[in-house]
């Protein structure tokens, strides 16, 4: 098996489970002058596409009606792991756990009302889980609103990778994790949980990535 399909996330859902976990990403555009712009933005994979939601006029808009070929990225950083976890002089030895998504597909900007308050929907239910807000309704003035744009993406190739110790065996791994807890970054309790251990005993539990 080639190295690389060990960082593959194979699971549709879990892709999906993991940009819907990932507070923004980026959008790739291509510029008049055939250079790529990259552009952070606010984001929810809902009804098999990417949906975000921009002013209605600016470079990314007028990309995407000139060339509606774009690529989308989000990436959760994890960890950085020390390269003295690894050998006590070797500094190429330092490493990153992540998990990350990929998208290319085509942007399309959405002009029906049905879709635009379902998007606009989709995104409040990611951002405010808590509620506290009126349903947008396709009748709306906020949806309606022609300085709001909503851009759809549909992807045609979305794929997924991971990298939290699930290449070494279990026993290496606790050691990294007990390294990691050692440390103690924020990030340290979260990250041992992701590579599958109990932080407090360091019992193996699952697989990374059986949570997402």
């Amino acid at each position: 098996m080639r190295l690389t399909k060990v960082y593959e996330i194979r699971s549709k859902d879990k892709i999906i489970a993991l940009l819907n976990s990932i507070p923004s990403g980026t959008l790739g555009t291509i510029d008049a002058n055939g250079f790529p712009q990259l552009v952070p933005m606010n984001f929810v994979y809902a009804y098999d596409a990417v949906y975000m939601h921009s002013f209605s006029i600016g470079e990314k808009i007028e990309n995407i009606k000139r060339d509606n070929r774009v690529g989308f990225e989000a990436h959760r950083y994890v960890e950085f792991l020390p390269s003295y976890f690894f050998d006590p002089r070797d500094a190429s030895q330092a490493d990153t756990l992540y998990m990350s998504v990929i998208i290319k597909g085509y942007a399309e900007l959405v002009y029906d009302m049905e879709e635009r308050a379902r998007a606009l929907n989709a995104l409040m239910c990611k951002y405010q889980r808590e509620g506290f807000y009126e349903e947008l309704k396709p009748s709306m003035d906020t949806v309606r609103d022609a300085n709001l744009a909503i851009i759809k993406v549909k992807p045609v190739v979305m794929t997924g990778k991971y990298k939290l110790g699930q290449q070494w065996s279990i026993e290496y791994r606790r050691y990294i994790a007990k390294r990691i807890l050692e440390r103690g970054t924020p990030t340290a309790v979260d990250t041992v949980t992701l590579m599958g251990f109990d932080p407090i005993t360091l019992n193996y539990k699952h697989e990374p990535l059986d949570d997402l």
